[in-house]
């Protein structure tokens, strides 16, 4: 008995040690990779002072596994240049890595690698959670091996609710530390109101400091409970309250498809400003609306009556917002006590309708180009008429929630060159515009038009539709009839002439007022002086008709 006794005192203690041990951080050198590590998952320590290292560090909030583990650490905020512990999770590659600046580290772009990591202070345990990463308290481990077979499926998000949304902190000394971790938790409210899913809300977070820091992409988490805690890892950064260099940043680097921007979904910057920004907002508003972005204001504690000459724009909420209608702005008392808003604040950010006021005319209309390839043009002249064409694309914001371009050209015959739908990237569609081969034949302008109509305009889901014929030539078939069709489907008819164009024909296709829609050169190379009041024409139609 009392040798069972001693080796069930034995096994105790070899258990006692083995799980003493594995809470034992193990050491790394500044330079080690995450894809050194054998275990999915470790507890490490950093030395200090690796901040005076040229470490490599691919990424941001998420690396790609080539980068040093010390340097991603610093770069995060999870430890400081003294080193200390950390957590590591290795996570599946991406296929792009964004670099930043953040606590001293520039951490470079990558296009892909095949795995990646993530880092996590030593206080939190990183655990799987809709196959993405998370954390969970000590406290809760126990809670947690209890309920591991009763975890909820993934959440779709809110159908009703696809917005893609840009959320900027305000990271500034202005807001302080204990506010900046009150503004968080309301951040996370607003993400669980809204029900952030793949087929919902996507969200990322942009914080507005000294200097902006994208903290992660709309593509990086889509699950509540992943964005939420991506959230709660945020380090506040201090500094001035840069709001429009955050702006105009966020604008810049935040919105495109590989950063998880879905086709035809609203795209919103949601400003969170304590007090009042320290610099101008009105460039980066601007820019944000031609980019068909729109600017949602959340004010907090406005600065008093003795603090407004310390304000540099006491209308600054106004000139940022997308439009000055009240929709477009929110104002709290304060941090504290911020539930109750929480619900209207995400109805308001959830109407998509109302969530299209950046839309202009240089980013929200369909450019029908009719372009005739009859033999009387000939190859030469062909190249100029596609210059012009191009020069009038380049007015416009093409892009897969912006404006679209799309092309047919004709003879007796038609050939659809490309629709709406199949260059929604600026500088593709140019190319494509410079690509089209001259047919050369006769001249069926009345025929063209009925084609466009049916077969290109049709396949245009919104935005105010424009025709421009370009042609240098007597029709054989009638155009009248035709163009009068076009205008009763709700487009505008622009016609361009060149050479032996006939003026009464050229009007009989325009828009009315039919002087300001028809255009008449002798030569093809008068044709560039056109473009220009052709882009404005557009807005003129696109202002008066809205």
């Amino acid at each position: 008995m009392s040798v069972m006794l001693a080796v069930t005192h034995l096994l105790g203690l070899l258990s006692l040690t083995f799980a003493l041990e594995t809470s034992v951080p193990t050491p790394i050198s500044c330079t080690t990779r995450a894809s050194d590590l054998t275990e999915d998952r470790s507890l490490v320590v950093c030395p200090p002072n690796c901040v005076v290292w040229q470490l490599p560090v691919f990424g941001s909030a998420v690396y790609a596994a080539v980068s040093s583990i010390c340097g991603a650490a610093v770069h995060r905020g999870v430890i400081t240049a003294s080193g200390g512990q950390l957590r590591v999770l290795k996570v599946p590659g991406q296929e792009n890595y964004v670099g930043s600046y953040s606590n001293g580290i520039r951490s470079q772009n990558l296009s892909k690698w095949t795995s990646s990591f993530s880092v996590y202070s030593s206080v939190s345990q990183p655990m799987e959670v809709s196959g993405h990463t998370t954390s969970m308290p000590k406290s809760n481990q126990a809670k947690k091996t209890v309920k591991k077979n009763m975890k909820k499926p993934p959440s779709n998000g809110n159908k009703d609710c696809q917005v893609d949304i840009a959320m900027l902190l305000d990271g500034s000394y202005n807001i302080g530390h204990r506010r900046f971790n009150l503004q968080k938790n309301f951040a996370s409210k607003l993400v669980l109101m809204m029900r952030t899913g793949p087929e919902g809300p996507h969200i990322g977070v942009v914080q507005a400091s000294e200097t902006p820091v994208i903290e992660f992409f709309l593509k990086n988490f889509t699950q509540p409970k992943d964005v939420n805690f991506a959230i709660k890892e945020i380090s506040f950064r201090g500094g001035n309250t840069n709001t429009g260099k955050a702006m105009m940043y966020t604008v810049e680097n935040f919105f495109s498809a590989e950063h998880g921007v879905r086709r035809g979904v609203p795209r919103v910057i949601l400003v969170l400003v304590d007090g009042w920004p320290s610099d101008n907002l009105e460039e980066a508003a601007t820019r944000a609306r031609e980019s068909g972005i729109n600017v949602f204001f959340v004010s907090v504690a406005k600065p008093g009556p003795e603090e407004l000459s310390m304000v540099q724009d006491k209308d600054f909420a106004q000139k940022a917002v997308c439009k000055d209608n009240g929709f477009f702005s929110f104002s709290m008392p304060s941090w504290f006590g911020t539930t109750k808003y929480v619900k209207p604040l995400a109805q308001r950010l959830c109407s998509a309708d109302q969530m299209l006021c950046s839309k202009t005319c240089y980013n929200s209309v369909n450019l029908a180009f009719l372009i005739d390839g009859s033999s009387s043009v000939g190859d030469n002249n062909f190249r100029l008429v596609l210059e012009f064409i191009a020069s009038v694309a380049r007015n416009f914001e093409i892009s897969d929630t912006g404006s679209r371009v799309g092309a047919v050209q004709f003879t007796y015959d038609q050939k659809m060159e490309f629709d709406f739908n199949e260059h929604t990237d600026k500088d593709r569609a140019l190319m494509a515009i410079q690509a089209i081969r001259y047919m050369s034949g006769g001249t069926a302008t009345g025929e063209a038009i009925t084609y466009a109509v049916s077969n290109l305009f049709k396949k245009a889901t919104s935005g105010k539709n424009f025709l421009i014929i370009i042609t240098d030539g007597q029709s054989y078939d009638d155009v009248r009839g035709p163009a009068l069709a076009a205008q009763k489907e709700g487009i505008t008819v622009i016609s361009v002439g060149v050479a032996w164009a006939p003026l009464d024909d050229l009007k009989a296709m325009a828009s009315e007022p039919k002087e300001s829609h028809t255009f008449f050169t002798r030569e093809f190379t008068g044709l560039k002086q056109f473009h220009q009041n052709i882009a404005k024409r557009i807005c003129s139609d696109f202002t008066d008709r809205n």
